[in-house]
């Protein structure tokens, strides 16, 4: 069973969407509990109009976690774009893994600092807590894409080898009710994309 945390320090980071792609993908593998600790609720309201969502259970609040823990074979945490402790904080405290999607800006640079911080402290209550930045919207040929890269990969938490590239697909996937997944050719890239990610924080 994997808990995944998707956390971030700041909003627009692309992390409710890459939340709901790697729920997802282990769907393909067992029963996921999404589970939407954000107060915007936007993986909630993605629910209500998602046209196919077998295999994935979309909660809201923190209360949820523990029972689905218990109940499914995974679980993924949209947690809110702060480290407020009562809610992120919780949560870190209680799953195995946390990505901290990055996206090429300065501002979203100097904010890792203080996710390793909130890392720090999370591993206080679970010490066997697991944590990368991943490098979200990501652009092929970017000179901005390619110095946050080499810069990311000298912050005090790891870097995944995987960068998820901006692509119309995951857009396209939300705006129709759907995971990349299901959109066939036109989410291929962005699966292989998100079951390397799986593959790299060894999820089977």
């Amino acid at each position: 069973m994997a808990s995944i945390a998707l956390a971030n320090l700041k909003g627009g980071c692309g992390k409710s969407t890459l939340a709901l792609n790697i729920a997802a993908g282990l769907a393909q593998r067992g029963r996921v509990a999404l589970i939407d600790v954000d107060p915007q609720g936007a993986l909630a309201h993605w629910a209500e109009w998602a046209s196919d969502i077998s295999g994935l259970s979309v909660l809201s609040g923190l209360d949820n976690l523990h029972d689905a823990k218990a109940s499914f074979d995974h679980v993924v945490v949209d947690c809110p774009p702060s480290v407020d402790w009562n809610l992120t904080g919780k949560v870190l405290e209680a799953v195995e893994m946390v990505l901290l999607p990055v996206i090429p800006s300065p501002l979203d640079l100097w904010a890792t600092h203080d996710a390793a911080s909130a890392i720090h402290r999370a591993r206080r209550a679970n010490p066997d807590l697991k944590a990368w930045l991943v490098q979200n919207q990501a652009e092929k040929r970017s000179a901005l894409s390619d110095a946050m890269a080499k810069v990311l990969d000298q912050q005090p938490l790891p870097l995944l080898n995987t960068a998820v590239r901006r692509r119309a697909a995951y857009r396209l996937a939300l705006l129709e009710g759907k995971s990349v997944y299901q959109m066939g050719a036109r989410g291929r890239e962005a699966v292989i994309e998100i079951e390397s990610i799986l593959k790299e924080v060894s999820v089977k």
